[in-house]
């Protein structure tokens, strides 16, 4: 039956692979870039394991720790990241739990990022190669570290999968999860920052590292993210008693996994969820009493996006955060509060880029706007107001803001005029990128975080060529901004601010008629790709 499933996998991907080219092309790229990961992180960890050994023991138990809680946590936002082989699909197939569980723990392994977690655990232990005893135990660890990241990825699913079958549950877990993501880039530049203060006042430069790796590897060292990465160390030091108890962690850990997911693949087998009512339809509230008309229509629909769709939720919650995140960087660095000015062409260009791909987020919606005949301009500006709605009032009050607190009120006009023209020249792109260059996306109650299998390079390919027309749009107000910072003449501020508005104001009103010939000249097409997306 394991044979029997892991075929099963493998036979699914190799379908996947064939049905599309650009599916093929993500997991080549993906596979490559991955590899390449494998290959710096493996050499650096041999190098490092010659020349300290123990240094090295307590990186690699620091980042495995990272590794393990990844696997742990991240299926949980990406839900239905990797469901080719979803259990509920045995459910009418008469399949010993037992079996069924330890076939889906083996093709879980027939993934891209279980092969690099697996060959990077493995090429790591060999940073104990000057050992051979730590080397075997080292071997021995990466199997129970590939294996706590497996079974613990598929027990921490099936544990929260009555949660994750709520819909708000996830909309709510989705935005807050953009929390900590934020969170990271502060907390290691307030980390660098206190780490270098210590190192001026107590210890030398060679023992800066040192002091601050090894509390927390010892830590993590008792931990099940870190207790496997561990084991060599002990061996190592000749602490065998150390090195058992670790094991001990690790491999208890990895059996309590198992009981959990077998418990709740039990639960789920005989109880499948997918029974509940469809929730009640709530309308478009407020926003139903814009004009009756096809362009009120379409904004109406494409405001209570905002609102309810995670995947355009989470662009708003990063607008609240980005002003917290700035000054804290700023504040670990030295430069005070002045980075806050840098977060209202920050939001702009967020609140404008969001809807650069309006038509694939639509999904099968779009037929509606085939079916009923909508005009291009009428979709288009539907589409804009909207943002316009909400952006215009929300750069306006963040110049102001960030002005007063940066103590640098020249700035204002710079500001406001720089961020509006920003969004005006994002918005713009995005109104003819959305027409011509669709690419998937999730789909409707899917995690925003999930990306659909071979799109990664067709939304690379997309967005930078959707920058690159911003970026060539601001040069004007980029170039009076950069006069005004050299000469310090207030004039420069001022026609920084006129410039911005010119060009935004023009951008918007180019790319909605632009967009809208685009639109109308290929519907057609644009339905049938986003069918195919579905």
């Amino acid at each position: 039956m394991v044979a029997h499933l892991v075929r099963l996998k493998l036979t699914l991907l190799g379908n996947t692979l064939r049905r599309s080219v650009w599916h093929t092309i993500g997991l080549v790229v993906a596979t490559l870039y991955g590899l390449s990961l494998v290959f710096l992180g493996v050499g650096a960890a041999v190098v490092g394991g010659r020349a300290d050994p123990v240094l090295t023991g307590q990186f690699v138990t620091l980042v495995g720790s990272v590794v393990v809680l990844g696997w742990w946590v991240v299926p949980l936002f990406a839900y239905g990241l990797d469901a080719t082989l979803d259990p509920l699909r045995f459910t009418t197939y008469a399949i010993p739990r037992r079996q069924l569980v330890a076939g889906l723990a083996a093709a879980a392994l027939v993934s891209v990022p279980a092969l690099v977690t697996s060959l990077a655990a493995l090429g790591v232990s060999f940073a104990w190669a000057s050992d051979p005893v730590a080397l075997v135990a080292a071997l021995a660890g990466a199997v129970l570290g590939v294996g706590l990241c497996v079974v613990g990825a598929r027990a921490s699913t099936a544990l929260c999968a009555p949660l994750l079958e709520s819909r708000r549950y996830r909309e709510v877990l989705m935005v807050v999860a953009v929390i900590p993501l934020l969170a990271i880039g502060p907390f290691f530049a307030w980390l660098s920052s206190r780490t270098a203060a210590r190192g001026e006042v107590t210890v030398g430069p060679d023992e800066l590292v040192p002091s601050a790796l090894a509390p927390a590897a010892r830590v993590l060292a008792w931990t099940p993210f870190g207790a496997p990465w561990s084991i060599p160390a002990a061996v190592h030091d000749g602490a065998w008693g150390l090195a058992g108890a670790r094991v001990a962690v690790a491999a208890g850990t990895l059996a309590l996994l198992a009981v959990i997911w077998d418990r709740a693949l039990a639960r789920a087998l005989v109880s499948p969820r997918g029974g509940a009512a469809a929730g009640t339809a709530r309308g478009l509230g407020w926003f139903g009493r814009l004009p009756a008309t096809p362009m009120g229509a379409v904004a109406a629909r494409c405001a209570t996006y905002w609102l309810r769709d995670p995947r355009y939720a989470t662009s708003l919650a990063v607008v609240p955060l980005l002003p917290v995140v700035l000054v804290v960087v700023g504040v670990s660095s030295g430069s005070g509060a002045g980075l806050l000015v840098l977060v209202v062409p920050v939001v702009a260009f967020v609140l404008g880029f969001a809807v650069s791909n309006d038509v694939g987020y639509d999904n099968t919606a779009f037929a509606l706007h085939v079916a009923t005949g909508v005009p291009g301009r009428a979709d288009r500006w539907g589409r804009m107001l909207p943002v316009l709605a909400l952006g215009v009032p929300l750069v306006a009050a963040l110049s102001v803001t960030s002005a007063g607190v940066a103590a640098r009120w020249d700035l204002l006009p710079a500001l406001l005029g720089g961020g509006l023209g920003v969004l005006g020249a994002t918005l713009g792109t995005s109104s003819v990128a959305s027409a011509r260059l669709v690419y998937p996306v999730p789909r409707p109650g899917e995690s925003p975080f999930r990306t659909p299998q071979g799109a990664t390079v067709a939304t690379l390919v997309a967005q930078m060529a959707a920058v690159a027309v911003i970026v060539a749009l601001l040069l004007p107000t980029v170039g009076a901004g950069v006069a005004a910072a050299v000469t310090g003449a207030g004039a420069w501020w001022w026609a920084t601010g006129v410039v911005g508005v010119a060009t935004g104001g023009a951008a918007v009103v180019v790319g909605a008629r632009w967009g809208a010939r685009v639109y109308e000249r290929r519907l057609p097409e644009l339905l049938s790709q986003v069918k195919n997306f579905a």
